[in-house]
This record gives C-alpha cells, sequence and structure tokens, in this order.
C-alpha cells in the first residue's frame, strides 16, 4: 500500500512541475519586457496619452558614441510598427522622448539635429525645411542645460504641429506641418540615422 502511495506521488511530481513550468511560461508571455523599457536605469512608460489617445510604446534605444552613453529613447506611435517607411507615413500622433545620461548643453543638441537633418534630406529638401528648422533651433536653445532624469518629449498632433517640451513644460512655439516632424524623425529613423542601434530599438528591434 505504501509503496502505491509513494509510486503515485512520485508520478504526481513531475505533473506539477510541467505544470507550473507551463504557467511560468505564460506569465512571461503576457508580461512586458522590462528590458524593453528600461534602459540604464531610464525607464519608459508603456503607454503615453497624446491628442486624446493612448500611444504605445513601439521601441526604446540607446544613443551611444564608443562607451559614452549619450541619452535613451522611446518611440509612441498610435499602433506599433516595425518598419520606418510604415512610421514616417502614419497617420496620428506620435512622439519621441529624449532621456538624457550625462549633462548635455542645448547647443550640442541642436549641432546633432542640424547634423542629423543634412545627413537625411537633399538640399532642396533643406531648403524648403529652414524656416522651421530656425525655429527649432531657438526652441531647442531655451532648453538650457540638460541633465540626467530630465524628459524632453517631441510631440506631434495633427492639429497642433510639433511640440517640445522639457519636463512637462512646453518650450518656444508648435512648429507646423507633419512634413516637419518626419524630417525630425529621419533624424533616428531614416537611411542615414545617427545611431543604426538606437534605430533599431526604436522599431521595436
Amino acid at each position: 500500500m505504501k509503496s502505491t502511495q509513494s509510486s503515485s506521488r512520485r508520478a504526481t511530481l513531475p505533473r506539477r512541475l510541467a505544470v507550473s513550468l507551463c504557467a511560468t511560461l505564460a506569465l512571461g508571455l503576457l508580461l512586458p519586457s522590462v528590458s524593453a523599457m528600461e534602459i540604464d536605469g531610464v525607464r519608459f512608460d508603456d503607454m503615453a496619452r497624446l491628442g486624446g489617445r493612448q500611444l504605445p510604446l513601439n521601441g526604446t534605444g540607446l544613443r551611444q558614441v564608443f562607451v559614452i552613453k549619450g541619452y535613451a529613447a522611446g518611440l509612441y506611435l498610435p499602433e506599433r510598427a516595425r518598419n520606418a517607411t510604415v512610421v514616417l507615413g502614419s497617420p496620428g500622433p506620435k512622439r519621441l522622448q529624449i532621456r538624457p545620461l550625462r549633462e548635455v548643453e542645448s547647443a550640442q543638441f541642436v549641432k546633432a539635429l542640424n547634423e542629423g537633418l543634412r545627413e537625411n534630406h537633399s538640399a532642396l529638401q533643406m531648403q524648403l525645411l529652414s524656416d522651421r528648422v530656425t525655429q527649432l533651433e531657438r526652441t531647442m536653445s531655451q532648453l538650457g542645460t540638460a541633465q540626467r532624469g530630465d524628459i524632453i518629449n517631441f510631440d506631434f498632433t495633427p492639429s497642433g504641429g510639433t511640440a517640445v517640451t522639457l519636463n512637462g513644460i512646453p518650450r518656444g512655439q508648435a512648429i507646423p506641418g507633419e512634413d516637419f516632424y518626419q524630417a525630425v524623425l529621419r533624424i533616428f529613423l531614416g537611411e542615414h540615422p545617427v545611431d543604426r542601434n538606437l534605430k533599431r530599438g526604436l522599431l521595436g528591434g
């Protein structure tokens, strides 16, 4: 009798382990990936509210030059997309969030933005964007010195254009035109992105 009970317990144990393993795997599939939302101690919200809509986090990435980590970035879209062309062509509100990982002067931001725009646009395109690029430069100059822990949002809404906020406080005036926001996104998602690993991360790679 004892032998039968012992055999039964031994047979039950593997089944319990299997059930436990399946439950753990299922839970892992349901929970969001922590590594996809946290970079170097900076955590991104999995949703952002903009233009009356909830935007899911599409992806995150790190801007790094050799061993120097500049900033982490997150991209929020109405619908997740893994293709840069799809992202650039998708309508609706969008948010690009920059999280500095070290002290960054506004002049450095302006220089990097200008270089990224030139790398991904023709001379004619830059000419058409020039007035609005100047407006963005003025806006970025108002940021002063960004610190680790700051949150810089580049937001687009169809009705409001491109708006820049620092820690929730608007900077400068909204810049009109969806084409301008697309131009800003090309700095990160274009054919010549500022950082290919960052591009891959923002696209959920």
